[in-house]
């Protein structure tokens, strides 16, 4: 794997958690690469390991739900500790793939303010995938937009006007 890739973390839309481990376990999978075979088999963590997984875990707002089984957490808690355990890899860069499409409201606007926070205070960048415009509007500062391949759009959120929109959205093949 290049020094670059080691450097990019993923959020998956899905979370990707391993249901049956605790909140605090799903972090420590972000630190396996650091780890020999022998200590990742046995769950051996380092200290130093173990210590970064919980301030992450407060970081996201999810201390309190460390010893919690990831399959007991609500869709809006499971994502907070996806992005603790792509924190955990200390990335440059954080891709972020529809990471609210399965939430409710307020949990998505958590997720985005988490993800903005994560952005400006960690200086770490995110890339987010998102369908729903108002959100775009209300968090990026920059989108580029693509429609069945091609740049449609590259700029400021002020720039998706209405006609824009449409465009984006609308099938041609559904046109009477």
């Amino acid at each position: 794997v290049s020094k670059t890739l080691q450097h990019i973390e993923m959020v998956f839309q899905q979370f990707n958690l391993v249901r049956r481990l605790s909140a605090l376990e799903n972090v420590l999978i972000g630190r396996l690469g650091t780890m020999g075979v022998l200590r990742s088999t046995l769950r051996w963590y380092r200290k130093s390991d173990l210590e970064l997984a919980m301030s992450l875990l407060e970081r996201v707002g999810m201390a309190d739900h460390a010893w919690q089984r990831a399959d007991t957490l609500s869709g809006g808690q499971q994502q907070r500790v996806g992005i603790a355990r792509a924190l955990a890899q200390q990335p440059r860069l954080i891709l972020a793939d529809e990471p609210i499409s399965a939430l409710d409201p307020k949990s998505s606007e958590q997720v985005m303010e988490l993800l903005l926070s994560i952005h400006t205070s960690e200086r770490i960048a995110v890339i987010c995938n998102l369908h729903h415009l108002d959100t775009v509007r209300e968090y990026a500062d920059r989108v580029v937009a693509l429609k069945k391949g091609r740049l449609v759009f590259d700029g400021p959120p002020s720039g998706l006007g209405e006609e824009l929109s449409r465009s984006l959205y609308y099938d041609e093949r559904l046109e009477g």
